[in-house]
């Protein structure tokens, strides 16, 4: 028997349920999951809310460490003993233990502990790959990151600094603030106090920013517009504060032969190839020192739904933990 989470209907963290599950036996090229710590992401919410679509009843999260248990017919690599972790994309992470295809997980190194690859797994790949794979960002560019105090937000930071980037960050708090600065921000911006656009443009001397990389959503759209550079780019990756909907072509001709992306992680994920790479280059960026976890709060895993609403309310800085 295993506790999980499971949602019948989109909506609040009320929707969240737990039950307990009996575990088949993993079948072919699967393996059972015992988890330890399992991250929170604001994908989760995402599919909570209905946000991205998903059959129901389903179960919540993709992104765990832990051990594996039991292994099925067929696969090779991995051994019962073995410490491991996942990021998805297959959900059902919210549970003490499930059964998944060999193929979405991969062995943790010695010197990365469980709590740190749940705290950045997920968050850790989604960074690699908009900076290396999505925006191509060069040394000596300047980026705008919105939420730069945030779970992926403070990762940008400090992998931007690391590539030789110079980093103007946007936070609502100075406590976040002084976190953004820690990570490695140049500059910093209070955006519930400052005008956005007029700080990037006063610290670029009018040009604006190359590359904006914008995880709010509609609630930045128009600011991340007025303070990209010319024939810049504007990554769009995340819908904390809305999804932009409603977008006029036209703007990015007026606004300077602007260039807009929408992508997701496992765009640039598709084969084991893909994957292995951004995981090895992630524990690369670890081992140097040049992001790290930063894990700010943890709950026990049957308390989601609070930290659900903890995220959703922007109450959380840094990395969130269910602990198993």
């Amino acid at each position: 028997m295993t506790r999980t989470a499971r949602i019948d209907r989109t909506g609040g963290p009320e929707v969240i349920e737990w039950t307990d599950v009996t575990l088949a036996p993993p079948g072919p090229g699967e393996i059972r999951m015992r988890n330890t710590v399992v991250g929170l992401n604001f994908i989760d919410i995402y599919f909570r809310s209905g946000v991205y679509p998903a059959s129901l009843p389903c179960g919540l999260g993709s992104e765990a460490a832990g051990v594996v248990e039991a292994v099925g017919d067929g696969v090779t690599g991995l051994a019962v003993g073995d410490r491991v972790g996942t990021f998805g994309p297959t959900l059902g992470a919210y549970a003490q233990a499930r059964n998944l295809a060999a193929t979405t997980v991969f062995k943790l190194p010695d010197d990365i502990d469980d709590r740190t690859a749940a705290a950045v797994l997920l968050k850790g790949c989604t960074t690699e790959f908009l900076v290396e794979r999505c925006a191509r960002i060069e040394a000596g560019q300047t980026v705008l990151v919105h939420a730069a105090a945030g779970g992926v937000g403070h990762l940008l930071v400090g992998w931007l600094k690391a590539i030789g980037a110079t980093v103007i960050g946007t936070v609502g708090t100075e406590d976040k603030a002084a976190q953004a600065r820690a990570a490695g921000a140049d500059h910093v911006i209070l955006h519930k106090q400052e005008d956005v656009a007029a700080r990037v443009r006063d610290i670029t001397a009018g040009a604006g920013v190359p590359v904006v990389l914008d995880g709010v959503g509609m609630a930045t759209w128009d600011i991340s517009l007025a303070c990209a550079a010319r024939r810049g780019l504007i990554v769009s990756y995340g819908n904390a504060g809305g999804k932009v909907t409603g977008v006029d072509l036209g703007i990015l001709s007026t606004r300077g032969s602007l260039f807009v992306t929408r992508p997701t992680l496992f765009s640039y994920y598709v084969t084991p190839e893909e994957r292995q790479a951004g995981i090895d280059r992630l524990f690369a960026m670890l081992r140097s020192g040049a992001i790290t976890p930063a894990i700010g709060q943890t709950f026990p895993l049957e308390q989601a739904a609070e930290a659900h609403r903890a995220l959703a309310k922007g109450d959380t800085s840094g990395a969130t933990l269910l602990l198993v």
